[in-house]
């Protein structure tokens, strides 16, 4: 045997054994790249709810995977926490899905579903379901940790403060509970219903409650230390930046409160005066946020002046994310929309079908969002 042919003998036998590593990479490289990292573990992204995306999008969305569910809608806003999109619906499910391929990997199901966002920290997802009960699950497995029990509908996300997990219910109680063991650390009232979720910046915590006052809680010792007077109820969770809060009204007046001073930097009203579901996102000096009005608004963050007003021919309760030098919105008609923050130019549309009443999440270069039809897409780029 010539010493070419004993080369290629022992060539032939390493391929040979080498065969189902190779098998094994052509497998994986069929799957969707794993994406980069990046989290949006809350409601609004952060714990200060700004609605300010930490990564950035491609310039040219497109699907990169849809889910259909039969018997689901989609109010709540989808959280992303290491590779995983988790998401309620009213089919009775929270869902943990793949963000690279949108498969399943479990579902807890409660009796009548879910309309508030998870929230994720240290391996265990914090969810309030429309029964009034709170759940703390594994976020790998979707086992149940514990259960805590409110007098009324969860519908707003949760947040964290130290090692404690914060949450509104209908019943007006903001709770804080301990992560580990889901046991009562305080309890605030109020008067009537809590429908945002609690921003927190430092030790403060801030609820824009159905009983027309923002109140400011001291989120060691759960005591109030202040309530200001904003005439209206109020749905959509404040964002806080530096030393103020922004926010809008079921009467149809926009906010921004000096909480440090506690008093009203300035307000202001659209054109055609209608409720402001929309919770806002603030970046670069430039506060966003829709209304039933139909419109798109932008805001000068220091002083309220309008800086721009885009039309978008249907409510939007949805709120807002900014991300980079864009901000992104769903409609109650079904369209997804990106505008440039700066000009309000219209850079980006797609038309969805169904409503929504949930919010974008944006991480790992991915943007998640639900509709009313039970629908969930994802959207990245090429």
């Amino acid at each position: 045997m010539t010493a070419f042919s004993k080369t290629c003998l022992i060539l032939a036998a390493l391929f040979s054994t080498a065969s189902p590593a190779i098998a094994a990479e052509k497998s994986q490289a069929d799957k969707p790249p794993a994406p980069p990292g990046g989290s949006w573990p809350v409601f609004r992204g952060n714990a200060a709810c700004d609605g300010v995306a930490a990564g950035g999008l491609p310039e040219k969305l497109k699907v990169v995977w849809k889910k259909s569910f039969k018997d689901g809608a989609f109010d709540a806003t989808a959280t992303i926490v290491d590779g995983t999109v988790y998401v309620g619906s009213f089919d009775g499910n929270l869902y943990a899905l793949d963000l690279a391929d949108g498969n399943e990997k479990w579902k807890f199901h409660t009796e009548l579903g879910f309309k508030a966002a998870a929230a994720i920290r240290d391996g265990v997802v914090y969810v309030g379901d429309v029964d009034g009960k709170f759940h703390a699950i594994d976020a790998a497995t979707g086992q149940p940790k514990w259960t805590a029990e409110s007098g009324a509908e969860i519908n707003a996300g949760a947040n964290f403060y130290q090692d404690k997990v914060l949450f509104a219910s209908q019943d007006g109680g903001l709770y804080c509970l301990a992560r580990a063991d889901g046991k009562l650390a305080w309890k605030y009232t109020i008067d009537n219903m809590i429908q945002c979720s609690p921003t927190v910046a430092g030790n403060r915590g801030f609820l824009a409650g159905c009983d027309g006052k923002l109140h400011i809680v001291d989120l060691d010792s759960g005591q109030g230390v202040a309530q200001l007077d904003i005439k209206d109820p109020t749905l959509s969770t404040p964002a806080a930046v530096e030393n103020r809060v922004y926010f809008g009204t079921q009467g149809g007046r926009f906010l921004a409160i000096d909480w440090k001073e506690q008093n009203i930097a300035w307000s202001y009203e659209p054109k055609r005066r209608s409720p402001l579901l929309s919770s806002a996102a603030v970046s670069q000096g430039v506060v966003v946020f829709g209304g039933k009005d139909r419109e798109v608004h932008a805001l000068d963050a220091k002083t309220g002046g309008e800086l721009w007003s885009a039309p978008v021919r249907a409510t939007v309760d949805s709120s807002p994310v900014i991300v980079g030098s864009r901000v992104y919105i769903g409609t109650g008609n079904g369209r997804l929309l990106g505008f440039d923050l700066k000009t309000g130019k219209q850079a980006w549309e797609y038309e969805a079908g169904g409503g929504f009443p949930a919010s974008p999440a944006v991480a790992a270069g991915r943007l998640v969002i639900g509709n009313d039809a039970g629908d969930l897409y994802c959207f990245g780029g090429p």
